[in-house]
């Protein structure tokens, strides 16, 4: 029996009957089971309890078995003083009943959950704990109220959102909270479009946005920086442009002191690409985005036109990248500018967690507002995920919708934290 199912039905009381009894025949009348306890310690705080009519107010803690409480030696756990009540599936002491106690050796009275839950409840968490669906409410996932749907769409979104901003507000703790700083890097990490992320980071880290802004009227400066200190400039095939490039970082990364901050060429990721993801065109288009706009952070925080955002997102790389997908190979088809997808992407995930980082800094819920209000003027993303949930009925139209269910998915259904989700909680109450 796991835990978690024992916090959800102690949370909800779904016990059979009221009148409680420990295990050593104490009265127990709940009068709130108290709130659940993320953080270390027992398991729900602030609970209320009557036993044998003497009020307690405390802490709650939950086992399997009572023996869990000794096995995990609790009782020299001074945090666990004041908890009020030991809540266990069942009670596995032997015939000595030995006693489980605080720190303090005073007695712990014990509840036995084994006989007080519903055979129906448990055959419902059951089927939908084994369920072999990637989604394990596959099943019966239209038998749950719009209502509730929505709601829990709702909450994995926030929660979403709030993941990604900790993420930024990370990356903006370690630029001293440069929000210049913190927008370039977050940008570079996106357009490495998760396969060569990690390289894109270290780039971003070794090349400071400052010594690009310096050289953005020269668009060959400012991709000798990047294009040499990724390693990319450390190459067999030459021509009129790469020359260029590579006299131009020999004086730039001396200026910067950037050769010994170089990425090793080889964690550059090439495999199973299609060429307009590639690193050497991303990495143009991103050179391309730093010496048109002074400022993405003013960019990305000031422009709530999701059309005005998009197509200041969509631009044209340097002339020699309309041709070349890498270094010394021309492509007798015009390589195509950074696409519609790729700005909605960059929008989705590095302006939006950016305006809820930066709400959080300032202070200002309506950053956040703003974040979702540009999620909803986007459509939907397409992929495995959002088609298996659109089959489901969700009705997935919107990016706030998209991102919502893959949060949802990723968060709740692949874990089988179904308790944790409305939507799952609702199908086994029945």
């Amino acid at each position: 029996m796991p835990e978690i199912f024992l916090y959800f039905i102690w949370q909800y009381q779904y016990v059979l009957r009221t009148n409680l009894t420990t295990t050593n025949g104490e009265i127990v009348q709940v009068i709130h089971p108290g709130f659940r306890n993320y953080n270390a310690g027992p398991d729900f705080i602030n609970a209320r309890l009557l036993i044998n009519d003497v009020e307690w107010v405390g802490t709650v803690e939950m086992h399997t078995r009572t023996s869990d409480w000794l096995a995990h030696r609790h009782q020299y756990d001074r945090a666990y003083d004041n908890v009020i009540l030991h809540v266990v599936w069942q009670d596995d002491r032997d015939s000595s009943r030995r006693e489980v106690n605080r720190s303090n050796g005073t007695p712990l009275p014990t509840l036995e959950l084994i006989s007080l839950v519903d055979p129906q409840l448990l055959e419902r968490y059951a089927t939908l704990n084994d369920a072999p669906d990637a989604i394990p409410c596959a099943g019966r996932f239209r038998e749950v109220s719009p209502l509730k749907v929505t709601s829990m769409l709702d909450k994995a979104m926030l929660q979403r959102l709030e993941r990604k901003a900790a993420n930024v507000r990370e990356i903006a703790a370690q630029t001293s909270n440069d929000w210049e700083e913190t927008a370039y890097r977050l940008l570079a990490v996106n357009m490495g479009f998760k396969i060569n992320a990690e390289p894109m980071a270290q780039l971003s880290r070794a090349v400071p946005l400052k010594a690009i802004l310096k050289h953005r009227d020269v668009l060959t400066q400012v991709e000798s920086m990047l294009f040499g200190t990724a390693g990319l400039l450390e190459i067999e095939e030459t021509d009129d442009y790469v020359t260029t490039l590579q006299r131009e970082y020999r004086f730039l990364s001396a200026k910067y002191d950037l050769a010994d901050k170089q990425v090793a060429a080889h964690v550059w990721k090439w495999g199973r690409l299609r060429p307009a993801n590639f690193p050497t065109l991303r990495l143009a288009q991103l050179a391309r985005l730093l010496t048109r706009h002074a400022s993405l952070f003013s960019l990305f925080v000031g422009t709530s036109d999701v059309e005005q955002l998009l197509k200041a997102l969509q631009l044209t790389p340097g002339t020699y990248w309309q041709s070349h997908y890498r270094f010394g190979k021309s492509t007798e088809k015009v390589v195509p500018a950074l696409g519609l997808n790729a700005a909605q992407n960059i929008v989705i995930n590095t302006v939006v967690p950016l305006l809820a980082a930066y709400a959080h800094h300032r202070g200002q819920p309506a950053y956040v507002d703003r974040a979702i209000r540009l999620l909803e003027q986007l459509p939907a993303e397409n992929n495995n995920l959002t088609e298996n949930w659109d089959m489901l009925g969700l009705g997935i139209q919107t990016a706030f919708d998209s991102q919502a269910s893959i949060e949802l998915y990723n968060e709740f259904c692949f874990p089988k934290k179904c308790l944790n989700c409305q939507i799952g909680a609702a199908l086994v109450k029945g």
